[in-house]
């Protein structure tokens, strides 16, 4: 798997891909920077008049419902049904699932619509099993990783969508495969908008291959590695966050080979 990623790496780098963010306010900036550190090309249009001919020009769709409207949901239902008649591959981050009933109606009618790849922390996957309020706080998740490895197994199967579960331990779940990484480190907690910056790397892979099971990999894998690199030299969130950009800008296959941690499991 250390290979395909960083095959993806070079490919990212090599072609640009053009990355579509339907994104919310408090990460757009984080995770446009963090889509150019990797070598991708972000656009952030949200307006239902314009977002099905910026699908067309882009080569995957990221949708990220933090700071939810009517206007961005709107934008969001005709995005992903337009990525979907164009074969266009999209990555639905559903953050703060189950902290509202407008939220989870939007949620319904976006999984309806299969997502090529699934992105959420432990509460989020385990509300998007049943939409149930109780296992959510705000955008923070209550549960741990592991905890949630049956509700994305269901969630995968009811879905058909790659499921990318985050936490001390990211796993990655296809109908085949799972995916543990081992990377990170505890202080990426203290910055927001990570696990965005997450979502919006496996779009930049999502842009560049077929073997969508291998972007997710790539997208989650890459982020808690550089997490963990910047965490080395970091002195708190503030530098950690800065150290990541660095970190993903001079990422090579010799570093990858290094530090990855991950492991796979056929089911």
């Amino acid at each position: 798997m250390e290979n395909s990623i960083i095959k993806l790496l070079q490919q990212v780098r090599l072609k640009k891909p053009l990355v579509h963010n339907i994104t919310n306010m408090v990460v757009m900036n984080t995770t446009a920077n963090a889509l150019l550190a990797v070598g991708a090309s972000p656009v952030m249009v949200h307006s239902p008049a314009e977002v099905r001919e910026v699908v067309d020009l882009a080569q995957a769709l990221v949708i990220n419902i933090g700071t939810l409207g009517e206007d961005t949901a709107e934008a969001m239902l005709v995005a992903t049904e337009h990525a979907n008649n164009i074969g266009r591959p999209w990555v639905l981050d559903p953050v703060g699932a189950g902290i509202s009933a407008f939220r989870n109606d939007v949620l319904s009618n976006l999984l309806d619509l299969k997502p090529t790849v699934i992105r959420g922390n432990a509460s989020e996957i385990m509300t998007l099993c049943n939409f149930n309020r109780a296992n959510t706080k705000g955008v923070d998740s209550t549960s741990d990783s592991k905890d949630a490895l049956q509700f994305g197994k269901s969630l995968q199967e009811q879905t058909g969508s790659i499921i990318c579960i985050s936490g001390a331990v990211d796993y990655i779940l296809s109908e085949q495969h799972t995916i543990e990484v081992h990377n990170g480190i505890p202080l990426m907690t203290q910055v927001t908008g990570l696990g965005c910056s997450a979502t919006a790397l496996i779009g930049a892979f999502l842009g560049v291959t077929d073997h969508y099971f291998e972007a997710a990999v790539a997208g989650v894998s890459i982020l808690s590695l550089v997490g963990e690199l910047a965490g080395r030299t970091a002195t708190g969130p503030g530098t950690l966050q800065l150290n990541m950009y660095d970190e993903l800008y001079k990422l090579d296959a010799t570093i990858i080979q290094a530090n990855l941690k991950i492991k796979q499991y056929a089911h």
